[in-house]
């Protein structure tokens, strides 16, 4: 997870975010073709393949938090979890209704469906501006 918060800070939120993505669909796709003629070896590969970037798409998530609000930056991120248990919870209920290989298909059909709304993600640049509660204005360098 730290290491998808630093290559968006290096290499930008959104691009980062969507090669994340794409990675993680790609990888619950090919998830989805795993039976008991695969290798143990490799379905072990794909499935860490296939964590690398999940987690790393969690990292880069989070650094995305500050830029939305930065005085709300706690309840934003606090948010951001809750609704990671939301998804969780979603997708325990569709796993349960559907075979292994479909749960997989669901999960990068969702994956490609975030991609397409990640290209509308608009980030700041240069500066941003917060107002405080005090009515004060303060000037946010986020390069």
């Amino acid at each position: 997870r730290p290491g998808g918060g630093w290559l968006s800070d290096k290499f930008g939120r959104k691009k980062t975010l969507l090669i994340l993505t794409a990675g993680l669909a790609l990888g619950y796709w090919s998830l989805s073709f795993i039976d008991a003629t695969w290798p143990i070896w490799l379905a072990v590969v794909a499935v860490m393949a296939c964590s690398f970037f999940v987690q790393s798409g969690e990292g880069a998530v989070f650094a995305a938090v500050p830029l939305i609000k930065r005085r709300l930056t706690g309840q934003i991120a606090g948010m951001t979890g809750a609704y990671g248990n939301v998804g969780a919870v979603v997708y325990l209920t569709v796993y349960s209704i559907v075979d292994t290989s479909t749960f997989f298909m669901v999960i990068a059909a969702t994956a490609v469906l975030g991609f397409v709304t990640l290209l509308f993600m608009k980030e700041p640049k240069g500066s941003m501006t917060e107002v405080r509660e005090d009515g004060s204005v303060e000037l946010i360098d986020v390069t």
